[in-house]
């Protein structure tokens, strides 16, 4: 038996990077996945690929900044399969990076209403019925949320704010059943850190020198460590790091 069969898992900002390979690893081991994300044509990809395996998955146009959208992709795994079981509050943003003197407070609204605000709505939304299920959540942090990191304050301070919404989320839903957890991943090779800093080779090069494991993680390896939270039945409230010794220093 699969450690996620007969179960229902929504994942959003599935289409792409850490949130497509749980997606995958969701399915793998016998979830039936909501694909919920912006881009529809990535999207539509990942749930086809999961559905040509033998799984079950469906898509969700999702934009996480819009309230109307989170109730709906709720909804959306509700209606279609019955039942959710876990959430992986994965979409984010990296905003606009710089020092800060030459951010704004536009800049500052646009990372913590999709990073933050965006991931308290959907704990919010979707307690209810995870409370049913007995189920879990876990949210998507950053290493970067506990060490300084020149010219990332607004994303890191977005992170620090999900780690925070984790444990405190945690003691409020437990007496519902309902675990919460967040997984913290250091440099880990996306689109995403391509774009930070400023083309995936530089942060290869990054990583190589910056992190003890000698490399970037792979997405695969964040995909394995929300599975485990997502069905370990006595983790509460706990920020599990995956940075290849990164922290350990």
């Amino acid at each position: 038996m699969k450690r996620f069969d007969g179960k229902v898992a929504l994942v959003t900002g599935g289409s792409s990077g850490i949130g497509e390979a749980t997606a995958l690893a969701f399915a793998r081991e016998g979830a039936k996945v909501v694909i919920a994300a912006r881009r529809e044509e990535e999207g539509v990809k990942v749930a086809k690929a999961i559905q040509a395996a033998g799984g079950t998955a469906s898509f969700v146009r999702t934009d996480v900044s819009k309230e109307a959208d989170i109730t709906a992709a709720v909804a959306h795994a509700v209606k279609t399969y019955g039942q959710l079981d876990v959430l992986f509050n994965n979409a984010g943003i990296e905003g606009k990076n710089g020092p800060i003197a030459e951010l704004s407070g536009v800049d500052f609204d646009a990372t913590f209403l999709t990073n933050v605000k965006a991931v308290w709505l959907l704990m919010k939304h979707a307690l209810p019925h995870l409370a049913k299920t007995k189920g879990a959540i876990v949210n998507n942090g950053s290493v970067v949320a506990d060490i300084g990191m020149a010219g990332t304050t607004l994303y890191s301070a977005s992170k620090g704010a999900v780690h925070t919404l984790t444990r405190t989320a945690a003691i409020e839903f437990i007496k519902s059943g309902v675990r919460v957890n967040a997984v913290s991943p250091g440099p880990t090779l996306t689109d995403m850190t391509g774009r930070m800093f400023g083309s995936q080779d530089n942060f290869r090069a990054f990583a190589k020198s910056a992190v003890p494991a000698g490399s970037p993680g792979r997405v695969e390896d964040i995909a394995e460590a929300v599975l485990y939270l997502a069905s370990a039945p006595f983790v509460v409230g706990q920020l599990l790091t995956v940075d290849g010794g990164l922290t350990a220093q």
